[in-house]
């Protein structure tokens, strides 16, 4: 360090020391907010939740790779392009959609 350097002047010491402080009272309070939120979505009421099926029978050579859901309806992709759209009610196989693929 070089003993020419100027001083610096204790306002902008006390102006620093500020805005730390401000920026740890910002994230504080924002890691609070966070763990809020994961509290109450992970552990909140689980009543509007949908609920997916015990077990769902699929046509046959059919394998799953993703599932999605709608208020009335569970969809299933499959291995083979294939968007399975159930009806959540009775279970029955409402609507098949191939999906095309561009090469």
């Amino acid at each position: 360090m070089d003993d020419n350097s100027p001083p610096v002047a204790p306002a902008t010491l006390k102006f620093l020391a500020r805005l730390v402080t401000l920026l740890t009272a910002t994230m504080v309070v924002g890691l609070i907010v966070m763990i809020g939120l994961f509290v109450t979505r992970f552990w909140g009421d689980e009543a509007g939740t949908l609920a997916l099926p015990d077990s769902v029978t699929l046509p046959a050579d059919t394998r799953a790779t993703a599932v999605t859901q709608g208020a009335d309806w569970f969809a299933i992709v499959t291995e083979d392009n294939r968007i399975l759209i159930y009806d959540r009610q009775n279970g029955s196989l409402r609507q098949t959609v191939t999906i095309e693929t561009q090469n």
